[in-house]
């Protein structure tokens, strides 16, 4: 199940660790920085994409969980891959900061994950497909996201999510979480029942019988 931490302190438990200049393609041309860190509290090699913007009080933000299948290979199984192309066009219109945390299939890994994928097509949903593995239904921790945020001096946050527990981690370890918004549902016929099962079981802000 997921790690319970206890909140972040005043003073930041990481650093930034170095800032490289990159040209982005996907799904628009900008400029933007990677950001590496030390001193995180777990050993994933977490990066944060930051997009130079208008000097505005509260950045927008997203978090978000690494997926190969879905960010790289384009698998129409989630709706990971649009709702981050979706993240990096906001982020490219008005500044702020992609967080991309290595906690491949909600925390289980990569090859947890592909196995789960078996019993999804024998009919158990995404969470209890994790279950039926021995692994909990989301075992991310999001205090390492609050830690990279501390660390690039972003305390309070617009944060694009349509995830309720995203939200209830980061205020729990410090961050300021000033507006919430949400992401589109990015429908498919292959995903519907994975987003459905996320807005019934998980209370993610959703509607998946809505086609964006």
């Amino acid at each position: 199940m997921r790690r319970k931490g206890s909140a972040v302190s005043a003073a930041p438990v990481a650093a930034v660790r170095a800032r490289v200049g990159i040209s982005l393609e996907r799904p628009v041309d900008l400029r933007a920085e990677l950001v590496t860190f030390t001193g995180l509290s777990d050993a994933g090699e977490h990066v944060a994409c930051v997009v130079p913007g208008p000097m505005v009080k509260t950045p927008l933000v997203r978090v978000h969980s690494e997926c190969l299948t879905g960010d790289v290979f384009g698998s129409k199984r989630c709706d990971c891959g649009p709702q981050l192309d979706e993240a990096l066009r906001q982020v490219s219109a008005e500044g702020g900061a992609i967080l991309y945390l290595r906690q491949e299939g909600r925390g289980i890994g990569l090859y947890n994950k592909l196995d789960t994928y078996l019993l999804q097509d024998s009919g158990f949903d995404t969470f209890e497909a994790n279950r039926q593995i021995g692994r909990g239904a989301d075992e991310r921790d999001y205090r390492v996201a609050a830690e990279m945020l501390i660390a690039l001096g972003i305390p309070r946050v617009r944060l694009l999510t349509n995830n309720p527990d995203k939200v209830n981690q980061l205020r729990a370890h410090g961050i300021e979480v000033v507006e919430i918004l949400t992401t589109g549902p990015h429908v498919t016929e292959e995903n519907f029942r994975y987003l459905n099962a996320k807005a019934r079981l998980a209370g993610h802000t959703i509607h998946p019988d809505r086609r964006c």
